[in-house]
């Protein structure tokens, strides 16, 4: 009887102790550098053009990472589905557009989209295409611009500035050829969308290029621009965006924070050179 009783204490013991060993200590557990403090993955998913956006946004995937954030950056080339996809929930955020455009789009759409950083300053660009100066530009030469709202009214601004045309009211940021009040040169404007403008430089006289897309097509804006933008309190900041309502959301605060940092501004500084103007 003795002998079974002991027999039985040590089976007792024995699966206890192997309980025990079953469990690892979470401390040990891979994997854990993806979770925030409170054991949750974070996935923020942001939408931008590919030149400047997506490779600013590279710089602070690791500085967030560190904080239990994956920072998936998705690339867009154009200006409409990146705002589509903020609203319909597929993206947290985008960041590839100025404040004028973001407005402008929620009033044409009907869309609720809030600026929650300004984060940069694309000067824009003329170019020669046919034609290699402003001075010799021919009368009936043929300008390409920007055909969305706000960037078509800044191109117009931008060849007012040169004195190629003086629009009726220069503080309408949505002119569009309708609202030139003179045209001494008597200029033909083609109007296209933003990104196909660096691929068609060649087929007309002049293009007037956003500095993200001539980056694009292999202009150095600060080299190449026969003329270009220059202001200090520029009415175009480049801003990171999201649906309203999300503004407070942890994940976006902790991105701005990250973004917002002397070395993105070193970076921006070094990378683009005046191209690309840090407003932080």
């Amino acid at each position: 009887m003795k002998k079974i009783l002991a027999l039985l204490l040590a089976l007792t013991m024995a699966l206890a102790l192997a309980a025990c060993g079953t469990t690892p200590a979470p401390a040990e557990e891979e994997g854990k550098t993806d979770e925030t403090n409170n054991g949750e993955a974070v996935t923020l998913r942001v939408g931008a053009s590919p030149t400047p956006h997506a490779e600013i946004l590279k710089q602070v995937v690791e500085p967030l990472k560190e904080q239990g954030i994956t920072l998936e950056i998705v690339e867009y080339g154009d200006y409409v589905v990146p705002n589509t996809a903020v609203e319909e929930g597929e993206d947290d955020a985008n960041y590839f557009q100025h404040t004028p455009y973001m407005e402008s789009h929620n009033a044409k759409n009907g869309t609720h989209l809030v600026a929650v950083a300004e984060l940069h300053y694309e000067p824009m660009g003329i170019y020669a295409g046919k034609c290699d100066s402003l001075e010799a530009l021919p009368d009936g030469a043929t300008i390409a611009i920007p055909n969305d709202p706000t960037n078509e009214g800044r191109a117009l601004l931008l060849l007012e500035s040169q004195g190629l045309i003086t629009l009726k009211d220069s503080t309408n940021l949505e002119s569009t050829p309708n609202d030139i009040a003179d045209n001494p040169k008597n200029l033909k404007f083609s109007e296209m969308e933003a990104a196909m403008l660096p691929q068609t430089v060649e087929d007309v006289d002049l293009s007037v290029i956003n500095s993200n897309y001539a980056l694009e097509g292999g202009f150095d804006p600060t080299k190449d621009a026969l003329a270009i933008e220059t202001s200090d309190t520029t009415p175009y900041p480049n801003v990171l965006c999201v649906k309203e309502g999300n503004e407070n959301n942890e994940a976006i605060q902790a991105l701005i924070k990250a973004l917002k940092t002397d070395e993105v501004r070193s970076f921006i500084e070094e990378t683009y050179k005046g191209a690309v103007v840090p407003l932080f």
